[in-house]
């Protein structure tokens, strides 16, 4: 369904009496103490991926300098292998953990690309 008709639709049972809203009861303390939370992991989230990706810099910077390679493969296998580890003894879907390492590992693969072609 397109989102114009998901807004149609839901207009219409905000406005249908066999559908009424929630009462409101105001904001829950709960669910806001939960997503304060999540609103500062997700603020620390940013803040670590920054640090990481100046570090990375700077290693795509030496490497460009040293004539080294952009990518490391047995590297990148060593890292995936480990964080899965990681993962799995943190409850942590490892099939997720790996798809987001990969992505940060591609993104920094072509910051090195982009460092060695000058």
């Amino acid at each position: 369904m397109a989102s114009a008709e998901l807004l149609l639709v839901s207009q219409a049972m905000a406005h249908d009496p066999q559908h009424p809203s929630p009462p409101d009861l105001g904001p829950d303390p709960v669910l806001a103490g939960f997503r304060k939370s999540i609103d500062n992991i997700d603020a620390a989230l940013i803040h670590m991926l920054a640090e990481r990706f100046r570090i990375t810099q700077a290693v795509g910077e030496y490497k460009a300098k040293a004539t080294l390679p952009p990518a490391d493969p047995d590297r990148e296998a060593r890292q995936i292998a480990r964080l899965r580890k990681l993962s799995e003894e943190a409850d942590l879907d490892p099939e997720f953990s790996e798809k987001f390492l990969r992505f940060i590992i591609d993104e920094v693969i072509r910051h090195h690309e982009r460092a060695a072609a000058g």
